[in-house]
C-alpha cells in the first residue's frame, strides 16, 4: 500500500511539473482577460416578509404580472412533481413570465437572448423551512452588452417589471 501511494505522489508531482510550462506555452500573448463572479452576484434572492405564505406570494406574482402585462407563460411544481414519485423534496416552483412581443425583438437583434428567456422567478424553501423568491440579475445582464437604444429600453423596463414582481410575492402586496 506504501509502495502503491509513492507511485500515485510521484506521478502527480511529475504532472504537475509540466502543467505551468504546457499552461504558459498555450496561452497566446494579448490573451482576453477573464472575469470570474461569485454566483450570488448573478441572482437576486428575497425572502418572504413575514406573514406572507408561498401561496400568498404566487397570488400577488401573479397579479402583479396581469397588471404590467406580462404573460404567464410556464410554471413547473418541481416539489409536486417529486412528491408524486415518491421522492420527499421541500417546496419548489418556478414561474415564468414574458412578454411576447419584446421577446422577438431582443432575439431578432442577437438570438443569445433566448437563452434568457423567458424571465423566471423561483418559489424555494430552504433547509430550515424559510422561503425565498429567486431570479437571474437582470442588470448583469443589462449592462454586459451595449444594446441599441429601443431594445435597452425593453430590456431596463423588463428588468423593472420583474424587480415589481418578486417584490409583490415577497410582500404579499399587489
Amino acid at each position: 500500500m506504501t509502495k502503491r501511494l509513492h507511485t500515485c505522489l510521484a506521478a502527480a508531482l511529475l504532472l504537475a511539473s509540466f502543467l505551468p510550462a504546457a499552461a504558459v506555452a498555450q496561452e497566446p500573448a494579448g490573451a482576453p482577460e477573464v472575469n470570474m463572479f461569485e454566483i450570488g452576484q448573478t441572482v437576486l434572492k428575497i425572502g418572504l416578509a413575514e406573514g406572507v405564505t408561498p401561496d400568498d406570494a404566487i397570488d400577488a406574482m401573479n397579479s402583479k404580472a396581469v397588471e404590467l402585462n406580462m404573460k404567464l407563460v410556464g410554471h413547473q411544481n418541481v416539489g409536486k412533481e417529486l412528491e408524486n414519485r415518491g421522492v420527499d423534496s421541500p417546496r419548489l416552483e418556478i414561474f415564468q413570465f414574458c412578454r411576447p412581443e419584446d421577446a422577438v425583438k431582443m432575439v431578432r437583434f442577437n438570438t443569445i437572448y433566448a437563452a434568457y428567456m423567458p424571465c423566471s422567478i423561483a418559489l424555494v424553501e430552504d433547509n430550515e423551512g424559510k422561503y425565498w423568491l429567486e431570479m437571474l440579475n437582470l442588470d448583469m445582464i443589462i449592462n454586459a452588452y451595449e444594446l441599441p437604444p429601443e431594445l435597452q429600453a425593453i430590456a431596463i423596463t423588463v428588468n423593472g417589471e420583474m424587480l415589481s414582481i418578486i417584490t409583490a410575492g415577497a410582500t404579499g402586496a399587489f
